[in-house]
C-alpha cells in the first residue's frame, strides 16, 4: 500500500504551486449560459482571492457576460468586433479592443487558459 504524506509535509510543494503576485490570462468564448463561462468566472474569482493579477478577455458569446464578469474585480476586457456584431452596449468597467490586446496579454502574463 503506498504511503500517504501528511499535509504538513506537503505544504512546500503547495507554495511552490502558488500564482500569488503573478500575471493570469483568461480567455472566455463561451456563452453566460454555458460550463466554460462559470469555470472561466470561478477561477478569476478564485485566482483574485488568492493575490492574482487577473486579466480576463471575453470573445464572442462571452460578451454577453461582461457585466456579470465586471464583478468579479478583474482586468476585464472584451472583443468590440464580438459586441459590435451582437449589438451589446459598452460596460464601463470593460476595455473595448481586438485581437492585438489579447495577444500582448499572452506575452505578457504568466500563465493563460482559454475556456471555450
Amino acid at each position: 500500500m503506498p504511503k500517504t504524506l501528511p499535509v504538513k509535509e506537503n505544504e512546500g510543494y503547495l507554495d511552490a504551486m502558488s500564482l500569488r503576485g503573478k500575471k493570469l490570462a483568461l480567455l472566455v468564448a463561451a456563452a453566460p449560459d454555458q460550463p466554460g463561462f462559470r469555470h472561466g468566472m470561478r477561477i478569476a474569482e478564485a485566482a483574485t482571492a488568492e493575490g492574482v493579477d487577473v486579466y480576463l478577455y471575453c470573445i464572442d458569446d462571452a460578451v454577453a457576460g461582461v457585466e456579470e464578469l465586471a464583478a468579479t474585480g478583474v482586468k476585464l476586457f472584451a472583443c468590440a468586433d464580438s459586441a459590435q456584431r451582437r449589438h451589446l452596449p459598452m460596460h464601463p468597467r470593460a476595455t473595448y479592443a481586438g485581437l492585438a490586446l489579447l495577444s500582448n496579454l499572452i506575452a505578457a502574463t504568466d500563465r493563460f487558459v482559454s475556456f471555450s
